[in-house]
């Protein structure tokens, strides 16, 4: 089985047009990526006013969030004739498939969660002094046809480089200040109870950002939909890990240097205050963090990228695993582990294996084209773009 590399595109100018090169440059990605959650809809028996009204909803929440969204969003459509309300769909695809769901009494899908294992090794514990910043994103196995690397070049603030299914504005990734972002999968009682702003859109707003205090600011205060767990880091040496209610957020500093997590709440606080909702559909992730940490901390004092990989692909208990390979879902859908993330943000690149429990090589993605990458890390991709 041939797994190819993500593909990579550099994105310049204003909103619009970063979005109508986007739309030109992954038109078949970004069209894959409306069929797979317009089929969810579907799936569910939403009708299409039912659809529409539930996005226009959301399009109304990032007007009031961040207005050029929209506009970035309005240029992908152009460029890759797919509609608009689909592309504002892909980039609430959380809140929106959750909603559906809720209207049409659509049952939940025990095997079928954005699930992922996330961890951070600081600067004390990192063999380059650089701190490391990885995660396995866990979701649909057809999304390896979607993902998409978009490295993204700003006049209003640092430039950036995401990982994010084709068609959305960010998911993981690093900017040219050091700051690094992952997330994942909670629940609560407090979920949906609210509208809030797109979860995707609020890990977008954090890597614009030039100063790590202000994307904390981000994380920690803007309102959501529904809860989500939000790791962050800066290159300059600090990272922390935030659970997010829709309203609240719960703090987890380093342990040992490490931080560590998968899908259930572990902050006291948070669990003092709230009810953990998610636990029937990742039951794993009780073991899954404890299996990361526990390998980290096996691999000795000093750590690098190479030992968070490890720890990543780990298999215990398969395929309910750290590295899950692709598995159906009981409504035959595949789930799997998608994409491991590694980031070293010093050093201005990150690296991804697709599929990584049946394919282990790497592909680096930098912040220029002349950015160096270490000999042990993947070969670097070249970011096509509408100039060639």
């Amino acid at each position: 089985m041939t797994i190819e590399p993500f593909p990579f595109v550099a994105l310049t100018g204003e909103a619009y047009e970063r979005g109508r090169q986007y739309g030109v440059l992954l038109k078949s990605r970004i069209t894959r990526s409306a069929e797979l959650y317009t089929g969810t809809l579907t799936g569910f028996g939403l009708s299409s006013a039912q659809k529409s009204k539930l996005i226009d909803d959301c399009a109304a929440k990032i007007t009031e969030f961040e207005p050029l969204y929209l506009e970035e969003m309005r240029g992908i459509s152009d460029g890759s004739g797919v509609a608009f309300e689909d592309i504002v769909m892909i980039n609430a695809r959380t809140e929106v498939v959750a909603m559906a769901r809720t209207m049409t009494g659509a049952p939940e899908d025990d095997d079928l969660d954005d699930g992922c294992t996330g961890a951070l090794i600081m600067p004390e514990r990192s063999k380059t002094g650089n701190l490391v910043h990885g995660q396995n994103w866990d979701w649909r196995a057809e999304c390896a046809e979607t993902g998409v690397v978009l490295r993204v070049q700003r006049e209003d603030g640092p430039d950036y480089v995401t990982f994010v299914e084709a068609g959305g504005l960010a998911r993981s990734g690093f900017n040219e200040a050091g700051i690094t972002i992952t997330a994942n999968y909670l629940e609560c009682d407090r979920d949906y109870k609210k509208l809030g702003v797109p979860l995707g859109l609020l890990r977008r707003k954090v890597l614009e950002q030039e100063h790590f205090a202000k994307a904390i600011k981000t994380v920690a205060t803007t309102p959501k939909s529904c809860s989500n767990n939000i790791m962050i880091a800066s290159a300059a040496g600090f990272g922390i890990d935030f659970e997010c209610a829709p309203d609240e957020a719960f703090p987890l500093y380093p342990e040992n240097d490490l931080i560590v997590h998968a899908n259930h709440w572990v902050s006291p606080v948070a669990l003092s205050k709230l009810v953990d909702t998610g636990r029937p559909y990742v039951a794993e992730s009780f073991y899954r963090d404890w299996r990361v940490r526990k390998i980290l901390e096996q691999q000795g004092e000093k750590l690098d990228r190479q030992a968070l990989k490890t720890a990543l692909f780990d298999d215990f208990l398969t395929p309910f695993a750290v590295c899950r390979p692709p598995r159906p879902s009981d409504t035959s859908n595949l789930t799997a582990t998608v994409a491991m993330v590694i980031m070293e943000a010093a050093l201005n690149f990150m690296e991804i294996a697709p599929l990584p429990a049946l394919n282990r090589t790497f592909t680096s993605y930098t912040l220029r084209n002349d950015t160096p990458v270490p000999a042990d890390a993947g070969k670097p991709a070249q970011a096509v773009s509408i100039k060639g």
